[in-house]
This record gives structure tokens, C-alpha cells and sequence, in this order.
């Protein structure tokens, strides 16, 4: 199963509608935790989402709109005796507040720490890449390696069934037959997340190709100057990072507290984002994956 759960869209300050960051993305066998802001435990139970799902928690910068839900996840990580190891990535110049945090929470569970100081990949499919704000910050994204789809009637032609299906996926040839002439090329799907910054090459570098892309979106394009002045995005920047990268769904996120309709935000960057599907985020929406993109051949 691959679904995205938003657990909150705000950004500095919360309000009646929306709860601090928070993200959760099911990659098949994995959980990852996005920038769990406060409140985050809480809203993991109004999404009914077990914090038994999570595998690796991801934290983009040392903002406590991103991270200070962390002690209160990992405390209830503890108190359900998560069995399997979690794997926590940050900048490295959040050592001292990340170690802080996790002190608090106390947790007698395997926390394994990931700071990182560079772009580049950090865990099997998942790298970062530097933004553009007033601290440290780094956005990340998951990649599925690229591979092959079976075609049954061209398998079946060929007279390849049961267990020479797998030999052949194995091999990548099989009597003579090649696995390119029963199947077709499946492109691997790509997840990026971007949070507070101003456009950069990072961000573009994250957005390339990405079937979900999750853009902060801090001001409409009203508000330009106060995006520049505090190093966000806007509705509109946000719309064309997505189309720029050919990026399949766009997921707008983090409004400023000063914006009581997101309606506008939705407006504003489909105008500027090409293909892509736009979607101006909810507290507790599930947003499936998109259907992977093929390439016959």
C-alpha cells in the first residue's frame, strides 16, 4: 500500500482547523514520519493511524513546527513496545535539539540517529537535498528503482508459464526469449517533500519527475514579498517547481495561520503547474498514491 496521511497543515501557528506539520507516508513495508509537529500523537489517532507503522521519521529543519511533536511520538513508540528499529534522519546541525528531544521522550526502543550534512542519499532510496531557508533545512525523496512489467499475452505467446515466469525475471532471458520482448519498461515512483524555503536548485532537484510531490505553500502569491522576506513558497512558486518537474500530483501544504480558505492556494498554483493534478491539503486527508506511469514498449 502506498497512501499519503496528512496529520496537519499548518505552519508556525495552528489554528482551530489545522494542526501543526505532520506527515505520514505508507511505502509498502515502510512508515515515514514527516516533521511531526505538535499535536502530532493526537492527530495519529484521530487518522487512526498505529505509530507501530512507522519505520523511519524524516525532519526537514530545527523548527519547532517540525519537530516538536517528536518526544511525544517516540514516548508513545515506547509505551506500545515498538519491536523494530526506527530510524530518525536530520540535519546535522540539530544534533543538540534532536538529542534534547529524544531525551525527553526517554525511549526504550531502537532509535537509531541519521544526521546529515550534505545532499545525497541517507537510507536504501531515499536521499536529501539542501533548501533554501533561515536554517539548516533539507527536503528528501524516495525512489523506487525502476524495473519491468509482465505482459501476459506476450508470455503466453512465448510459451513462458509458472515457475519459468520467475526464472525469466531472474535470468532476464529464458529459451531464447528475452524479458524485453514479454514485458514493458515500469519507471519506479518517486515521493518528494519539500518544506520551508525559497525556490532553489534543491527543490527542483527534489520535484524532478516525482509522482506525489508535498510543497509547503506559506502565502499566496499576494504575499510574495513576505515569502522572499522569510524564505517560503508561494501558491504560484509552488505550482511551477511542480510543473518544471513534470511532477504528476502536486500537494499543497504549511498555510500561514493569517489564510482561513486554502481555496485560493489550489487557484493559484494549478495556474502555474502545467499537468499536474493540484491539491490544497486537509487535516486528516489519505491521498492515495497515483497510479504509476508506464511506458509501453
Amino acid at each position: 500500500m502506498r497512501e499519503l496521511v496528512v496529520l496537519g497543515t499548518a505552519s508556525q501557528v495552528p489554528t482551530r482547523t489545522r494542526n501543526h506539520n505532520g506527515y505520514l507516508l505508507h511505502w509498502d513495508d515502510e512508515g515515514l514520519l514527516f516533521d511531526p509537529g505538535e499535536g502530532t500523537q493526537r492527530q495519529m489517532i484521530h487518522a487512526r493511524a498505529s505509530v507501530s507503522q512507522i519505520t523511519r521519521i524524516c525532519i526537514t529543519h530545527i523548527h519547532g513546527d517540525h519537530c516538536f511533536g517528536l518526544p511525544g511520538v517516540l514516548a508513545r513508540m515506547d509505551l506500545d513496545r515498538v519491536p523494530h528499529p526506527v530510524h530518525l534522519h536530520y540535519p546535522a546541525s540539530g544534533e543538540e535539539v534532536v538529542r534534547a528531544l529524544v531525551s525527553v521522550a526517554a525511549p526504550d526502543i531502537d532509535l537509531r540517529l541519521h544526521p546529515h550534512s550534505a545532499a545525497g542519499p541517507v537510507a536504501p532510496g531515499l536521499e536529501v537535498q539542501p533548501l533554501h531557508h533561515r536554517v539548516e533545512t533539507y527536503g528528501y525523496r524516495l525512489v523506487e528503482p525502476d524495473g519491468r512489467t509482465l505482459l501476459p499475452d506476450r508470455l503466453s505467446a512465448a510459451g513462458i508459464a509458472g515457475p519459468d515466469v520467475g526464472r525469466l525475471l531472474y535470468e532476464g532471458s529464458l529459451h531464447g526469449v528475452q524479458l524485453e520482448d514479454v514485458s514493458m519498461p515500469r519507471p519506479g515512483q518517486r515521493f518528494a517533500f519539500i518544506m520551508d524555503t525559497a525556490p532553489c536548485p534543491g527543490a527542483e532537484e527534489l520535484a524532478d519527475g516525482a509522482d506525489l510531490l508535498v510543497s509547503e505553500s506559506t502565502f499566496t502569491d499576494d504575499d510574495a514579498e513576505l515569502a522572499a522576506q522569510y524564505r517560503h513558497l508561494t501558491a504560484g512558486q509552488a505550482g511551477a517547481l511542480a510543473a518544471t518537474g513534470g511532477v504528476g500530483m502536486l500537494v499543497l501544504t504549511h498555510f500561514s495561520s493569517r489564510y482561513g480558505d486554502a481555496a485560493p492556494f489550489a487557484e493559484q498554483a494549478r495556474a502555474r503547474a502545467g499537468g499536474a493534478a493540484v491539491l490544497a491539503a486537509q487535516d486528516l486527508d489519505r491521498i492515495p498514491f497515483p497510479k504509476r506511469r508506464h511506458v509501453r514498449s
